[in-house]
């Protein structure tokens, strides 16, 4: 039960991360994890959990990588072959060996066959981290493709370093040349196997097709098991499981584009539950990272016999040693372009390129869980020299790592968008197209012979936003957002005063007015956003109290009769005149687009008021095409998301198109 118990507590934590990192942009993800991680474990009684790194491997790093393998594009891997070479082997073995011998000679404490293992726990970059911090930072897409790739592979080799600085520091004995062969055969045996199981199992999965069974449920079941079948085969073997995992992400990703140009939803399953998988594993590895520190630093700060003030200097100074190392490496391979590939080799690269190339070497869990398998004691059975300290500067380095990266990199990345505002509207265009393309298809998928007209009613819709967007000029689209919701709230005061004045002169009744109070907080509340969140919601459980303690009754749209809705639409036609002479003034006064834009809004509202309205209209039912239109804005708020995380836009552009949507909402609520 308590293991059941931690398990929710988790869970809830990564989604209060994700809550709290929408009110507080600024601070990324994995530190509010990693922050919530240590707070929990400061409550009395609360969740206290052991890292074991063998089931930490199997469990997070196999499928997080296999779908990372996935995912990251191939054409792009093999391009930057050779960068992705030197920073990913290279690199990790001029790091073993130079800050291995720093490390000893700074703590003499620290045997050298131990300082190698840490170093080596300290050179590969985590893909996890990386990914995180990519759809945060508005990164190079050269520079986002180099770094994944590096993640991918320089796992296995930092991984391997790590087992043979080990393997010396428990027997003594260490051989070179061994090292190498055995590095050799352990990374194309990984990556062998990995491609010859994820053949099997693609093959598979092809015979059970053609012999009938196309039960979704079974393929999401094969599929959630193929990075673990990777992994575990590749260790049992005595390869790299790591590289098995990744070589069997990338065949899938083969096999997927093959099947998919025969069957367009093939793995339409599979697409919609790896999300919620991958979202609940990163969220677990960065909550578990921070229930592991506080355990930490106190065996650090709480023992006498060790100067924590000076162990976190070394921590410091070695996360810096690792930074300029890193800079040094990259700018020594970076004549000419090369770092980036054949392509763009007349092309220098910049001081800061190379600056965002060094800060987004992020550290992550993957070096804490090497750190917790250094045994306790060694094979004469003494204890393990310095253990805890290895695993402070470890724990430390990776902190530093994500602070690091999470400050300087997102004022690199926006210092370098400086003055390309153009750009970024364009960019802001190309997401609204795409996220309307998201909603048609979601639209055509929903079609049905019983919808047909509502179909084709709700479709005609966004075609026709769709040729508005597609013809608005980039320099045109330039607008106050701010500017625009506040005049939206206007709007809605003027409406309320309207209503009001209808009720003194009993007009409408009380009910009918609360309806339409409640109708215009529906709106603001879409049109909020974080701006005024908490005050609306504040408002609604107040007033769900107060209904439910009978004091505040209101009649639901439900029982509304037609005398109802007859008042409420004369109530709204008389509240679009209000503002419409309001704002009529206002631009008499001081002309703007966006004025003009809200005027054209409330006519259009008016003229749909108008019309002779049935429950059966030449569209079809109306309520049917309103709930294809929750279908269509749903659609708009995955794709949001998905652009987001995969770094085609960055928090700002994705809280603009997400602020589109809610307008788009609050008029399709509005209208109907």
């Amino acid at each position: 039960m308590a293991i059941f118990s931690s398990i929710i507590i988790l869970l809830a934590l990564i989604g209060l991360s994700n809550i709290i990192n929408r009110h507080l942009p600024v601070v990324p993800v994995p530190l509010i994890q990693i922050a919530l991680g240590i707070a929990i474990t400061l409550i009395p009684s609360g969740v206290h959990m052991t890292l074991e790194p063998e089931l930490f491997f199997i469990l997070f790093v196999a499928p997080l990588l296999y779908n990372d393998g996935k995912h990251t594009p191939r054409n792009e891997l093999w391009r930057l072959r050779a960068p992705i070479f030197l920073l990913a082997v290279g690199l990790v073995f001029v790091t073993v060996f130079l800050i291995g011998y720093a490390i000893h000679f700074m703590i003499p404490s620290i045997p050298l066959p131990a300082a190698f293992g840490l170093a080596a726990l300290l050179s590969p970059t985590d893909a996890v981290a990386v990914n995180a911090l990519a759809g945060r930072v508005n990164l190079p897409k050269s520079l986002r493709h180099l770094l994944e790739g590096e993640a991918l592979m320089n796992d296995a080799s930092g991984l391997v370093a790590f087992k043979f600085a080990m393997a010396a520091a428990l027997n003594g004995t260490f051989s070179l040349t061994k090292a190498s062969i055995s590095f050799v055969v352990i990374a194309t045996g990984g990556l062998a196997v990995g491609c010859v199981l994820a053949f099997l199992i693609t093959g598979l999965r092809a015979v059970l097709r053609r012999s009938g069974l196309e039960d979704p449920t079974l393929h999401m079941l094969i599929h959630m098991l193929t990075p673990f079948v990777l992994y575990l085969t590749g260790e049992h073997l005595g390869v790299s499981g790591i590289l098995a995992a990744v070589a069997g992400g990338v065949v899938h990703a083969v096999e997927r584009d093959e099947y998919d140009k025969a069957r367009a939803r093939n793995d339409e399953m599979p697409d919609h539950t790896w999300p919620v998988i991958l979202y609940i594993l990163n969220g677990l590895v960065f909550v578990i990272l921070g229930l592991q520190i506080p355990v930490v630093f106190s065996t650090v700060f709480d023992n006498p016999a060790i100067n924590s003030l000076r162990v976190t200097g070394y921590a410091c100074l070695i996360f810096v040693m690792l930074l300029l190392l890193r800079f040094l490496w990259t700018y020594a391979f970076s004549r000419g372009g090369r770092l980036f590939g054949s392509e763009q080799q007349t092309e220098k690269l910049s001081f800061k390129i190379l600056a965002m190339t060094s800060l987004s070497g992020v550290r992550g869990a993957i070096t804490l869980a090497g750190a917790f398998s250094i045994p306790l004691f060694l094979i004469d059975g003494n204890p393990f020299p310095e253990r805890n300290v290895i695993i402070f500067i470890a724990t430390a380095v990776i902190l530093l790592s994500l602070l690091m990266a999470s400050t300087v990199l997102p004022l690199l990345a926006s210092s370098s968008d400086t003055g390309n505002e153009a750009k970024r509207t364009e960019k802001e265009r190309q997401g609204q197209l795409k996220m309307m393309n998201a909603a048609i298809e979601a639209i055509h998928q929903a079609a049905s012979k019983e919808n047909e007209a509502e179909t084709s009613a709700v479709l005609a819709e966004y075609e026709r936003w769709f040729r508005m967007l597609e013809l608005q000029k980039p320099q045109t689209k330039k607008r106050a957002d701010e500017g625009i919701i506040d005049m939206r709230f206007e709007a809605f005061r003027i409406e309320r005063e309207a209503a009001r004045r209808m009720l003194a002169r009993d007009e409408i009744s009380k009910p009918q007015f609360e309806l339409f109070e409640q109708s215009l907080e529906q709106l603001e509340q879409m049109l909020a956003g974080r701006r005024s969140f908490w005050p609306i919601i504040m408002k609604k459980l107040l007033n769900s109290l107060l209904e439910m303690l009978s004091l505040r009754k209101t009649k639901s749209h439900a029982k509304l009769g037609q005398s109802d809705r007859e008042a409420l639409r004369r109530l709204k036609l008389r509240a679009c005149d209000a503002v419409i002479g309001s704002f009529d003034k206002q631009l008499d006064e001081h002309g703007s687009e966006e004025r003009s834009e809200l005027i054209s809004h409330y006519h259009f509202i008016k003229e749909k008021l108008q019309k002779p309205r049935s429950p059966k209209k030449d569209g079809g039912d109306a309520d049917v095409q309103r709930d294809l239109h929750w279908v269509a804005i749903q659609a708009e708020r995955v794709e949001v998301q998905s652009l987001y995380e995969r770094g085609e836009i960055n928090r700002d552009i994705a809280n603009k198109l997400r602020q589109f949507i809610r307008n788009r909402e609050a008029s399709i609520l509005e209208e109907g």
